[in-house]
């Protein structure tokens, strides 16, 4: 059975000649949409600094129930500083500095301290704020485009490391802007990140923590 395209039909009314403008067009108009790793590496390259306000929806495929929304705002400094407020349900914060992560969960006063570079070798905010280049992401993750969806652009990351719980993630990207990160882990977990508009700049004491006083300190290895 012959399927017939937008192209074939004008074909077979006797419109070749515009049956292969219309083809060439489409062809041109798929594969500039689908170069979703130009636009990340133009991404990385470009915007070294900015911040946006997110919204969080967390799913999971093996415990039914209800999705998890989380609001916030998000900042970094390319390439090892990056910091994420959570303001609702919940006031959580995570600090990358350069060389320590801090995770301050303010419900329980406490605050977890890790080395970065080994929590971050291979998660997804090395993705879009700790690397330079896809170049660089190449030595982390796996990287390809995926066709447009949703009206955005898109690469597919999965982490080289076997011992990640990361699976993969997806990237959109709306006219060259960072809009959404889609997270599934290895545990059914799906985590959509949706960021608003990006403004560039930081406050100089944005990738500052100090433990609150009186919070319990957690230090691992």
């Amino acid at each position: 059975m012959t399927i017939m395209t937008p192209a074939s039909l004008l074909a077979a009314k006797g419109h070749a000649k515009a049956a292969a403008i219309l083809a060439t067009t489409m062809t041109c108009y798929g594969l500039a949409q689908a170069d979703g790793l130009a636009t990340l590496d133009q991404h990385l390259k470009a915007m070294r600094t900015g911040t946006a306000s997110f919204t969080q929806t967390v799913t999971n495929a093996n415990k039914p129930g209800p999705a998890k929304t989380s609001h916030g705002q998000f900042a970094f400094n390319r390439p090892q500083q990056f910091r994420f407020d959570y303001t609702k349900p919940f006031v959580q914060t995570i600090v990358a500095d350069g060389k320590t992560l801090w995770m301050y969960d303010a419900d329980l006063n406490q605050v977890t301290q890790h080395p970065q570079a080994a929590a971050l070798s291979a998660s997804p905010a090395a993705l879009v704020a700790s690397s330079n280049s896809v170049e660089a992401l190449k030595k982390q993750f796996q990287l390809e485009n995926v066709p447009v969806k949703d009206k955005l652009e898109w690469v597919k990351a999965v982490p080289r490391q076997a011992d990640t719980s990361i699976k993969d993630v997806m990237i959109g990207f709306d006219n060259g802007q960072l809009r959404r990160l889609e997270i599934i882990d290895r545990f059914g977990q799906r985590s959509v990140m949706e960021f608003g508009p990006f403004s560039s700049g930081t406050a100089k004491n944005s990738f500052q923590f100090t433990p609150p006083a009186g919070a319990d300190v957690i230090r691992n290895p």
